[in-house]
């Protein structure tokens, strides 16, 4: 049986998305998944580097992210910019830009990625048509908010260590949740920079600090991966304490 040109654009079909067997993720009913599935019309793939959504864009539709990482930030008019996230897959991305008439911030592919696009002139058909996918679309809206005041807590009140540490510590769990980390260690694709720009630090500072931590043996650093060496007192230096688990939703 050949696969037409349409099936190939749209990548894997959602009912057999690798995604949706992840501990991070609820299960979802066939039908809300086929739905989904009616909605995507594109599978994009974005190199490292490239714009996701960029500032003012006003055509910004709405994306999972299948595969990679990728980060939202906003810029000032001199060229400093903000991390305001990091994006893992699975991750709900452009919400704030697909409902308002402009994007606010910008979205930048990490590393290579994979997206499943969904045009922005259906997601109101979405909340009209799905109740349930709405509100989940809602709660994980909010569960950006939340990331976004995490940093926003590191930056206005951890220390460069514990700003580090939280940093690290929580990107170990999401990508734990998602069956990334092997033996205590992780793909680790932040820079100095990035990382710099994510906790409101100078590139100077990030790198004394970081390096600082990995003598102290919190963490190791080597072909691109991190290990988390002592899980726990990482935690307790952030600040950061162990929460429930609790699986979320996959659009």
């Amino acid at each position: 049986m050949t696969v037409s040109a349409k099936e190939s654009r749209l990548g894997v079909p959602c009912l057999a998305c690798p995604l949706r067997l992840k501990p991070a993720f609820k299960d979802k009913p066939d039908d809300e998944v086929r739905f989904i599935q009616a909605m995507k019309v594109d599978h994009r793939l974005v190199q490292a580097g490239g714009d996701i959504i960029h500032p003012g864009q006003e055509d910004a539709e709405l994306y999972t992210l299948f595969s990679g990482w990728a980060f939202r930030y906003k810029s000032l008019p001199d060229g400093r910019r903000q991390i305001l996230n990091f994006l893992l897959p699975g991750d709900l991305v452009g919400l704030q830009a697909s409902l308002l008439s402009a994007a606010q911030h910008g979205i930048e592919a990490l590393t290579d990625v994979e997206l499943c696009v969904f045009p922005r002139k259906r997601v109101w058909d979405l909340f009209v048509r799905m109740p349930s996918l709405s509100y989940e679309i809602a709660w994980l809206g909010s569960r950006e908010e939340s990331l976004i005041d995490e940093n926003l807590t590191s930056v206005g009140q951890r220390s460069a260590s514990e700003r580090i540490a939280a940093m690290v510590i929580s990107l170990y769990r999401r990508a734990d949740a998602l069956g990334l980390v092997v033996d205590g260690s992780f793909a680790f694709p932040l820079s100095q920079q990035q990382l710099a720009d994510a906790l409101g630090l100078s590139l100077v500072h990030t790198s004394k600090t970081w390096s600082r931590l990995r003598r102290a043996g919190l963490f190791s650093v080597a072909g691109g991966r991190l290990t988390l060496i002592n899980p726990r007192l990482t935690a307790r230096m952030a600040s950061l304490f162990e929460q429930e688990f609790r699986p979320r939703p996959l659009i």
